[in-house]
């Protein structure tokens, strides 16, 4: 399932979680996902995430929009930190798990409330389509938000790391625009 990779000849890279969730899958847990993006030297161009157990297919193309089951779907925007309803995830590592403790600990006085799915990917279409406000999760690979990322931006929503800049490992952070720049503030 990790660290595969091939250069691509055509241009277009695949970036394939073949399970995001596994403990999901594990325990008969929905949400696990099929994750798949394209991406070019422009970024991700194309990207579909699928989750049979919750019968949902998401979609988006650059500049295309974004799409769950064939309906285009936006983010909530604008919300204000307090009303938030916002995703995170936590890490297998358990110094890390105990640091995205301590920032919950911090966070939850703050937000109308927390969910935790388990799939990096869903957790992005969830924004995406208005079902959760923001995300946050630290520790991930580019698997686990390429595809989400561009569904969740095709939606209307701003997605970066910890500093504003790119998604990368260290965090992503997923909202509209306006919860987007209050949760960077706060994590």
């Amino acid at each position: 399932e990790e660290g595969a990779a091939k250069v691509s000849k055509s241009g277009i890279t695949w970036v394939i979680d073949p399970l995001d969730g596994t403990v999901n899958y594990l325990y008969g847990l929905p949400g696990w996902n099929i994750s798949i993006a394209a991406k070019s030297q422009e970024g991700v161009v194309a990207a579909v995430v699928f989750a049979p157990s919750i019968n949902g297919f998401w979609s988006a193309t650059k500049n295309g929009g974004a799409f769950y089951n064939g309906k285009k779907i936006k983010c909530n925007e604008p919300v204000d930190l307090k009303l938030a309803l916002i995703a995170t995830g936590f890490s297998y590592d358990l110094d890390l798990r105990t640091e995205q403790g301590e920032r919950m600990r911090k966070l939850i006085p703050q937000i109308r409330d927390l969910r935790r799915n388990g799939a990096a990917a869903v957790d992005l279409c969830y924004v995406a389509m208005g079902a959760v406000d923001g995300y946050f999760e630290s520790s991930l690979k580019e698997w686990d938000f390429a595809a989400g990322g561009l569904i969740a931006t095709e939606a209307g929503a701003v997605i970066s790391g910890r500093t504003g800049g790119a998604p990368d490992g260290d965090m992503v952070v997923c909202a509209g625009a306006a919860l987007h720049a209050q949760l960077l503030a706060q994590i």
